[in-house]
């Protein structure tokens, strides 16, 4: 099942493996993707004379991580194979004591100190972009935490418990049974909701003020240009952010980043990642800050779990998230229904029907993927006409089984209880209303800036934008913001780079005229 390029990749990365590893394998001789799961299995454990594999005759189909022969609290049920096979390779790596995606000490702690037993289940699909990051990031907390466990369920090979769970969104985490995440997912986000749930044996947070001379926060395009530009100036730079990447990593495919043909979100933010790690900077990543306050020119930025960061220069690149209808029943069956990620969610909806909520060009473009998977795909927009690009408009209207319906506000979300049923629409030309009747929804009406820790500090237009001139500079002297957070038009990827490089040149400028002071 591998290629030979592959082995070869492996066994180099394999190579220093100290302790030894089992594929504890049990499976049924009957289950349709047996062969593929033991396949992949061997061709792995080939690669080092520390792994191996051992199989066992039973029912369904599911293996465990063993090291030593001793239980690590890792399972899949199902085939590691697509974007899981990271998840499985960099188990094995982070068991070792050599992967390269553990958190800070400050955040490890955090999790060393989570009471348990917990046991955790996560459903994926293996098409979905965003399962890997929170498969990844429980697995590390297995890891690290002998108290709990977790396992991947492939919601394709086990759809009868999907159905029972009546789950309509991936990833789905479960604690215990609860369900207690559905969608992406940073190990930042996940670690506070278990901590909220089970409880921290003691108080392992490092509280000692940390000082810099450039304190950037978000860890996007935006971020990453604004921290390397100040490290190249010589200042002592930390980027507090909830990960790498930002809002990044959720586009699929990039295609006019200059210079780069053609890239993906992922590979992006790795590259950012690398690009960061080459320079003397304090990467902060899992945290958000909440409080913001300035005393004379230090600014001081508060986490949720007491950390302060004080600098003289603080430059905002918290970036956007995904804006919500904010209607009745969108909270209630988010994750039952209401989706967000076609990428991730869509195959959910194989031959059923479904609305589109947008018709920007990530409306439309959701509409196109969806019509491919789905029976019928509504499309409402709140406006006149389509926003989207004329060649979407023309693709989308060339589908037989889109319909579009421009003028349309949505009024609410209807379900059973259980998952969506229906959704309300008017028709802002006439006043009526209707109901539709669907099995899923997906919401795709652009972008809200993540500036809520800052607007008691720094100007904000009604969107909600940091508001900023032509220097990235704020109305507050030592504060700048860049990127999607900030009033800067156009919210692309090479504007926002450009955008943080000249918010760290802004704050070098002030540092010499003594503005900072």
């Amino acid at each position: 099942m591998l290629d030979t390029t592959l082995k070869n990749q492996l066994k180099t990365i394999f190579e220093g493996l100290e302790a030894t590893y089992t594929f504890d394998v049990i499976v049924a001789p009957q289950h349709e993707s047996r062969q593929e799961l033991l396949e992949i299995l061997n061709d792995v454990s080939e690669c080092s004379d520390k792994i191996s594999c051992k199989l066992t005759e039973g029912d369904g189909l599911a293996f465990t991580l063993l090291k030593n022969e001793e239980k690590t609290g890792i399972k899949f049920r199902g085939v590691p194979n697509g974007h899981e096979f990271t998840s499985l390779l960099l188990a094995i790596m982070n068991l070792d004591g050599k992967g390269k995606n553990f958190p800070d000490a400050t955040t490890c702690n955090r999790v060393k100190a989570l009471k348990g037993p917990i046991h955790l289940t996560t459903y994926v699909s293996l098409t979905c972009t965003n399962c890997p990051d929170v498969i990844q990031a429980l697995n590390t907390m297995t890891t690290l935490n002998d108290q709990i466990t977790h396992e991947m369920v492939d919601g394709a090979i086990n759809q009868a418990e999907v159905e029972a769970l009546n789950i309509q969104g991936v990833p789905s985490v479960f604690a215990d049974g609860k369900l207690i995440h559905v969608g992406r997912g940073e190990f930042g986000e996940l670690l506070s909701k278990l901590e909220n749930q089970y409880g921290s044996n003691e108080d392992t947070i490092d509280t000692t003020e940390k000082y810099y001379d450039v304190i950037v926060v978000g860890g996007g395009p935006a971020g990453a240009a604004a921290a390397i530009y100040s490290a190249r100036k010589g200042l002592n730079v930390a980027i507090v952010a909830e990960r790498v990447g930002g809002q990044v990593k959720e586009t699929v495919g990039i295609e006019n980043l200059i210079s780069v043909p053609e890239t993906t979100g992922s590979l992006l933010a790795e590259n950012i990642r690398t690009h960061i790690q080459r320079y003397p900077i304090d990467l902060l990543e899992h945290r958000r800050i909440e409080k913001v306050e300035i005393e004379k020119n230090q600014k001081i930025l508060s986490t949720a779990t007491g950390e302060k960061f004080i600098a003289p220069a603080v430059i905002i690149a918290t970036g956007a998230s995904w804006r919500k209808l904010n209607v009745a029943g969108e909270a209630e069956y988010t994750g039952r229904g209401v989706a967000f990620c076609p990428h991730c969610d869509g195959p959910f909806y194989k031959g059923k029907q479904v609305a589109v909520i947008g018709g920007g060009n990530s409306g439309i473009e959701a509409a196109i993927d969806l019509a491919g998977i789905c029976s019928k795909v509504t499309v409402l927009e709140f406006l006149e006409e389509l926003k989207a690009d004329q060649v979407l408009q023309e693709k989308v209207k060339s589908l037989s089984n889109v319909e579009v319906f421009t003028n349309s506000q949505t009024l609410g979300i209807i379900g059973n209880g259980e998952k969506v049923t229906g959704i309300q629409v008017k028709d802002r030309e006439t006043e009526e209303s209707r109901v539709i009747t669907l099995d899923g929804i997906f919401v795709q009406i652009g972008l809200v800036p993540n500036s809520g820790a800052f607007r008691e500090v720094v100007d904000t237009n009604r969107p909600g934008e940091i508001v900023i001139d032509a220097h990235c500079r704020t109305n507050i002297p030592g504060i700048y913001a860049a990127g999607d957070v900030s009033s800067v038009p156009y919210k692309q990827i090479i504007i926002a780079m450009g955008e943080g490089a000249k918010a760290a040149l802004s704050a070098f400028e002030d540092r010499t005229r003594g503005v900072l002071d």
